[in-house]
């Protein structure tokens, strides 16, 4: 009797532990990535939503038929644009996610199907994906800290191999999280626990990594996806796998990255005898620049091969003019060979130059656009930029599509020396697409008679911190005959709400007080003009020495703030130090020669609405 009654309770147990690899439930959603399933750009589901393409399709075949591959910086495939109608999709507590996927190209932030948002604070959903060398799935519910937002990615320890189709899987019961590669668990975890959290705001998306302000294009093939609102066992899991195990036994089939160019060639910190040149390809390219002083461009330089570009001509002779064509071709004999461009290497101490002032350009490249071809048209020798280049610094689509076309043509003829303003956000494609002196977020360089000295104001400036004391050492050392200073925020605003609303009280600090901590430096080290942005508008101030309008012998303070930008308007009554102020988009020229500076400010129409000289 024991003996029947053990085997009867055995094999319930067995019967429920198998259940999942005989039968198991109906999928939430099951998509087949396959030819026969696409159809005018539109992924026809099995079980859920149809998906929308964003690429076009092209198809690697295999033993089983053939794969969608993604490729490209636009690759991806939209299944529902916000919570409401992902909803209806979506698992509540248990879920399981089955991938069967390639990779082509390494990444940190590879996503394969998710409804995520990573921001900061703000970490909520789910996606399955891979960085540099392993798969992970990363997961926030509401049993960790309150369901305040906190994401963890469980990574596996398999190394994938370039264009080798795997199995991926990822299940969660509420409790325990487990990564499964090949049919086998390589993870198991109970850090996350309770309802997974999804964020309000997500676009269910695959084949890409993307929330509000990041988008990594999956590259390399997924062939079929399912997702269930049921943890499944290991069983089930090794089954899946071994349904079609002959995939995973192919040979490598890595597929070459889709080439093109994403940033145009552009030009970086020029010395009297030397010139960065900078693009951009969506693949790894070698890196030539040919260049002359004639169109013929008889000279070369070739760096290793790279996806972002950074290569230096030097040896070049001063206040010459030279000319310039990159070339880039991948190992599969894809190429790119830009249209000759011209620069001029920097002038020495004697010669006359000039150079244009542009901040806050932001998301408006139809505003920087129009700017940036007025500045050129005035032929500078450089441009100065005050910080704030894009909107969201996080997001590298807001450099490859405001950013850098909203600059052409002219910095594809002059250098441009930027500070970070607060809406780069530190971000790293900022780093990656400037060529500047360590560290970077702050820098010197001398141009003519003029040095430069280039500050980040987002981090600490007061008396005793980095930046500070190196401001202090360097201004000291300097000997040219212009002294100017760049960074995002002001020491003095007349603007009506950023330091105080002004429609609303009198008090207001009229401008940013972390800032101001380095004004007595300038005024001990007789700079002649302090340029800044983050406030809308253009501003120029009386000459300020020690919180007085004084009428010589110290700083103007200068905000140009109109490159792009929401504009933003003055204060109801004037300050002290306000000589004049102008809401609207703007470019500013300044000229020298020797001991004579001339300053002109330009509106979008190219309208001249202020002018200064100064004379040493």
């Amino acid at each position: 009797m024991y003996y029947r009654l053990g085997l009867a309770l055995l094999t319930t147990i067995t019967l429920a532990t198998f259940s999942w690899a005989h039968q198991g439930p109906d999928p939430l959603s099951h998509w087949y990535l396959q030819s026969k399933h696409i159809k005018d750009g539109q992924l026809e589901s099995r079980l859920g939503p149809n998906g929308q393409l964003l690429m076009k399709p092209r198809y690697v075949a295999d033993s089983g038929g053939d794969a969608l591959i993604f490729e490209g910086r636009n690759a991806g495939c939209i299944l529902a644009k916000d919570l409401k109608a992902a909803q209806p999709y979506l698992p509540k507590r248990e879920l399981t996610i089955s991938a069967w996927c390639s990779i082509d190209t390494r990444q940190s932030w590879g996503g394969i199907l998710g409804f995520i948002q990573d921001n900061a604070e703000h970490e909520k959903g789910w996606v399955l994906g891979y960085d540099q060398e392993t798969f992970y799935f990363a997961l926030a519910t509401t049993g960790v800290d309150d369901g305040d937002g906190k994401m963890t990615y469980f990574k596996a320890t398999t190394k994938y191999e370039l264009g080798k189709l795997y199995h991926v899987a990822a299940v969660f019961d509420g409790k325990t999280t487990e990564l499964f590669v090949n049919g086998v668990k390589e993870l198991s975890s109970e850090e996350q626990h309770g309802d997974i959290d999804y964020p309000e705001s997500a676009v269910y998306s695959l084949g890409i990594y993307l929330d509000s302000n990041e988008r990594y294009p999956h590259h390399g093939r997924i062939r079929e996806v399912k997702v269930y609102d049921n943890a499944a066992q290991p069983e089930w899991v090794a089954q899946e796998f071994a349904h079609h195990r002959m995939l995973a036994q192919e040979d490598p089939n890595p597929q070459e990255p889709h080439f093109e160019l994403l940033v145009a060639p552009y030009l970086q910190f020029a010395t009297q005898t030397s010139m960065t040149v900078m693009w951009h390809t969506s693949a790894t390219a070698t890196s030539v620049v040919h260049y002359g002083e004639t169109v013929d461009c008889s000279n070369s330089v070739e760096l290793n091969p790279s996806r972002i570009h950074e290569v230096v001509l030097k040896d070049l002779s001063p206040n010459t003019q030279y000319f310039y064509q990159v070339e880039s071709k991948t190992p599969g004999g894809k190429q790119y060979k830009s249209e000759p461009a011209t620069f001029r290497t920097a002038v020495d101490s004697e010669t006359p130059y000039a150079f244009a002032v542009i901040s806050d350009t932001q998301g408006n490249p139809s505003v920087s656009g129009k700017i940036a071809q007025l500045a050129w048209e005035q032929r500078p020798s450089f441009v100065l930029h005050s910080g704030d280049l894009v909107s969201t610094g996080s997001d590298h689509n807001h450099w490859l599509e405001h950013f850098f076309p909203g600059m052409r043509p002219l910095i594809n003829h002059v250098p441009f020396y930027p500070v970070l303003g607060n809406h780069e956000q530190n971000a790293e494609h900022y780093y990656n697409y400037v060529s500047l002196p360590a560290p970077e977020y702050f820098y010197t360089f001398t141009y003519g008679n003029c040095q430069f000295f280039m500050i980040d104001t987002n981090q600490k400036v007061g008396p005793g911190s980095e930046q500070y004391e190196w401001l202090k050492t360097s201004l000291a050392e300097s000997n040219t005959k212009w002294k100017f200073v760049c960074h995002h925020h002001p020491p003095y605003s007349s603007d009506e709400n950023d330091y105080g609303n002004l429609w609303k009280t009198n008090k207001g600090t009229h401008g940013d007080q972390r800032a101001r901590q380095l004004v007595p430096l300038y005024e001990e080290y007789e700079v002649d003009i302090v340029w800044n942005g983050h406030i809308h508008s253009y501003e120029r101030t009386w000459r300020i020495q020690k919180g007085k309008a004084v009428e010589s012998n110290a700083p103007f303070y200068m905000i140009t703030g109109g490159g792009g930008g929401g504009l933003e308007t003055p204060a109801p009554t004037r300050p002290f130090f306000q000589n004049n102020v102008r809401r609207g988009h703007h470019y500013v020229m300044v000229h020298i020669n020797g001991g004579t500076l001339e300053l002109k400010s330009y509106s979008l129409t190219d309208r001249l609405f202020d002018q200064l000289q100064i004379k040493k």
